[in-house]
């Protein structure tokens, strides 16, 4: 089953546990319903915002939708390559194809309070971004090509050695640049009730 399914399938799980229904899980995260039953259904590859909206309002991690087994102890990934990756597109309303691989960094680590991942992005030919924002903060690390960030008004590029570290509920959008595929290191955190 590919990663977007089991995604889906966690968050059914969630919402069953939890006693929320599917109009209560779109007006609380404020996710369009229909974005929602899509993503419920495996039937898109959603981008990080939604997902961190869901998650705030089920009360878990993002990280949840991408575990399996938990662990209490120390987690090593080794040369940054984890097993664990997740596909997202990169804007909230485009879903139709993945320019975002997630390799998560700690999946799997119970009672974790950020998230990293190692972040494969594909080239960007958009012209246009559309801008998310999501209660947190996020620090990207570039380890190969350069990547801009849009936050705010602000347009920042970052090549290979640069780190940004910013308030996610700021309105931004991350991607590669100058027509090159890149890589970044990206802790992102997000507060859970």
């Amino acid at each position: 089953m590919p990663n977007k399914n089991k995604i889906g399938e966690k968050i059914k799980t969630l919402m069953e546990v939890r006693n929320v229904s599917l109009d209560e899980l779109a007006n609380d995260s404020d996710v369009n319903i229909e974005l929602v039953e899509k993503i419920l259904n495996g039937e898109i590859i959603p981008s990080l915002t939604p997902l961190t909206k869901i998650a705030r309002v089920l009360g878990v991690r993002i990280g949840t939708f991408i575990d399996d087994d938990e662990q209490t102890g120390p987690l090593v990934v080794r040369k940054g390559k984890s097993d664990k990756v997740v596909y997202f597109s990169g804007d909230e309303n485009k879903t139709e194809n993945s320019n975002l691989e997630f390799y998560s960094l700690a999946a799997g680590k119970s009672d974790r309070n950020m998230e990293p991942f190692i972040i494969d992005f594909k080239v960007d030919a958009e012209e246009s971004h559309e801008l998310s924002s999501h209660e947190g903060e996020e620090f990207l690390y570039v380890l190969e090509g350069t990547i801009e960030v849009i936050y705010g008004q602000n347009n920042y590029v970052l090549e290979t050695g640069d780190s940004i570290y910013y308030d996610s509920i700021v309105s931004h959008h991350v991607h590669s640049s100058n027509d090159e595929t890149a890589k970044i290191l990206a802790v992102i955190y997000t507060p859970v009730d």
